[in-house]
């Protein structure tokens, strides 16, 4: 039975997205780490594209460690901000084996300790690699939660992610985060997003917001 609004929402979610899971295609904890830092302002399929090279080229830790900031740079050409994803792709390679004996630690915060991974990333992998329940708030997962009413427009990213957690039961989290990007992905996009064959129009603060300044005007 649908008791509330948000009962509604992941209602809606669970029928267009059944098998909602992570695009980024890795093998193990490090390709996993290494792929979510690339992927900032980057498509998942961009990223999908030179990974399946890099990740033959390099197997290990100290693979990353031992280029040089111009070999990865070249390798990492291809996506955004590749010279800055390189510096921080090969320092917290450094920190794995400096710190944590070359493993990908198994501890939000001991993560968030590694160059170039903040919350978002860090999320991602606890709940991708450990299993460990979390909502990863990327600009699809914000825009979705304020536009369905989730947040407030001027909610920040940490507010976003606690009001989320507080919202949706805990033994969802990793499955609605998933959903959550897709239909910001593929239906509720940032640009013409598919609101004539959205279910979900009549609660989203978007259109009623378009709706007031059209009215207002």
């Amino acid at each position: 039975m649908i008791k509330t609004k948000q009962d509604r929402i992941l209602k809606e979610l669970d029928e267009l997205f059944p098998d909602a899971k992570c695009e980024l295609e890795h093998g193990n904890e490090l390709e996993l780490l290494i792929a979510v830092m690339l992927s900032a302002q980057t498509t998942d399929a961009s990223v999908n594209k030179l990974t399946s090279k890099l990740f033959q080229k390099y197997t290990s830790v100290e693979d990353y460690a031992n280029a040089s900031i111009e070999q990865l740079e070249n390798d990492l050409r291809s996506i955004g901000l590749y010279r800055n994803k390189a510096k921080n792709v090969k320092a917290m390679c450094q920190k794995l084996i400096d710190d944590f004996n070359g493993v990908v630690p198994n501890d939000h915060e001991a993560l968030q300790l590694l160059p170039g991974v903040g919350r978002k990333t860090a999320n991602v992998v606890m709940s991708e690699a450990f299993g460990y329940p979390a909502i990863a708030v990327d600009t699809h997962v914000e825009r979705i939660a304020k536009r369905l009413g989730f947040a407030k427009k001027d909610d920040s990213v940490l507010t976003v992610e606690k009001k989320l957690m507080k919202t949706i039961p805990k033994q969802r989290w990793i499955k609605t985060h998933h959903q959550l990007i897709f239909f910001g992905r593929y239906h509720c996009k940032s640009l013409n997003p598919q609101c004539q064959n959205c279910h979900l129009i009549d609660i989203c603060k978007e259109e009623k917001r378009k709706k007031y300044l059209k009215k207002k005007s």
